[in-house]
């Protein structure tokens, strides 16, 4: 797994138990992941399908630097899966594991297309 970029908690991303709101840390690992995935297709136009298996497995708390790790488990037609982690950059502990996302790259009316990426790519 390649951990390709970091985020700071903040004390406006705290839920009231004073840890990361798990929506706030779900929207960036989309977000990071979608990248990777782009950059895995060569896509500019892709949707998220499938956000599966989230376990969030540790707290982040403001001050926290977050390591967003991603590793390419398989290559369909118009498709691309996903494998994630976040963790905390100074103690290494995952914050939260993703077993799967699913991207699919679209055409201008936003159905489907070939990506063109070949599976033994993965």
């Amino acid at each position: 797994m390649k951990f390709l970029s970091r985020r700071l908690v903040k004390p406006d991303h705290l839920n009231p138990a004073n840890t990361l709101f798990g929506g706030q840390l779900l929207s960036w690992l989309d977000e990071e992941a979608a990248i990777f995935a782009a950059c895995q297709m060569k896509s500019d136009r892709h949707v998220t399908k499938i956000i599966a298996e989230i376990n969030f497995i540790t707290p982040a708390r403001a001050g926290d630097v977050l390591e967003f790790g991603f590793e390419l488990i398989s290559v369909g037609h118009s498709s691309i899966a996903v494998r994630a982690m976040v963790r905390n950059k100074v103690s290494q502990l995952p914050v939260v594991t993703v077993e799967k996302l699913v991207f699919v790259h679209v055409n201008e009316k936003g159905l489907p297309a070939p990506h063109g990426m070949r599976a033994a790519a993965a």
